[in-house]
């Protein structure tokens, strides 16, 4: 069963880049996430995803770097992704965040309709079950996974929940290099998984045309999920292997010329060539 209406489905992950752009507008943190969710829609973005967690809560203090650069991104909580969702109803664009914690996956169940699994969790299997619970469509994130730790990840779920899951081909490279895509991958994860619907989040730059995003699709990705920014040279974490507006743009209008060409699927003549099949 599908989880989103249509395909491809396209999710701007924002993630935190909404801090750098704050910084540059000279804006407030929400209003530069709200700022990016509206340029989000109006480029034809399907759904906007944020993370969600406070950094006690996934990492010891004792790692002092690692520490330091989550607790930086963690200001928001309940009532900021509240409003964020509030707003994205507003607009109608689907409303996701990433729990981290326990905590996050809670309090996001009161306002969020499909849970997002980190790669990073994906073998965190009492975290997976906590979510899976919440009876809620889940995507499943698999990047540095083999294909028996995704199994297993799904076959968690299901003892304990018959919720729809999406797995979700991804590369934990930032950015990834165009040759470390492995965009086969998806065929083997559709075959290795027949019953769940199979996606694609990307970490490549994008390309000018568009087409790692366009091949995905091509190869059976229904779901679609890239990095957002509103200024790719920002030093940011993720702003420099982040898709734009105008991206989002150039891979909707791929999408249509190849919804043009495809037309039927079975074999017959057709009115154009009436002309030459009398001759």
């Amino acid at each position: 069963m599908n989880i989103f209406y249509k395909k491809p489905f396209l999710i701007a992950d924002v993630g935190v880049n909404y801090y750098d752009i704050a910084q540059k507008e000279d804006i407030s943190e929400i209003d530069a996430a709200k700022l990016m969710i509206l340029e989000a829609k109006k480029a034809g973005v399907d759904a906007v995803k944020f993370e969600s967690y406070k950094t006690e809560n996934i990492i010891s203090e004792q790692s002092q770097d690692q520490f330091d650069l989550f607790k930086k991104y963690d200001k928001f909580g309940r009532e900021e992704f509240r409003e964020l969702s509030d707003y994205c109803n507003e607009l109608k664009i689907r409303f996701l965040s990433t729990p981290l914690d326990f905590e996050s996956a809670d309090y996001l169940d009161e306002f969020m309709d499909i849970y997002p699994i980190s790669s990073s969790d994906l073998t965190n299997i009492p975290f997976i079950q906590y979510i899976a619970k919440k009876n809620k469509p889940m995507l499943l994130l698999t990047g540095a996974a083999t294909l028996n730790e995704v199994k297993q990840a799904v076959r968690a779920i299901e003892e304990v929940s018959t919720v729809d899951i999406a797995i979700m081909h991804s590369v934990l490279a930032y950015p990834t290099e165009y040759k470390d895509a492995n965009l086969a991958m998806i065929k083997d994860l559709a075959q290795s998984f027949p019953d769940y619907e199979i996606g694609y989040s990307d970490h490549t730059k994008p390309d000018l045309n568009m087409f790692v995003l366009t091949t995905a699709y091509n190869y059976g990705a229904g779901i679609i999920e890239k990095h957002f920014t509103l200024d790719k040279s920002l030093p940011g974490n993720d702003h420099n292997h982040s898709m734009d507006p105008e991206d989002v743009m150039i891979f909707k209008t791929n999408i249509g010329f190849l919804s043009q060409i495809s037309g039927m699927k079975n074999k017959q003549p057709l009115i154009c060539e009436s002309s030459s099949k009398r001759e």
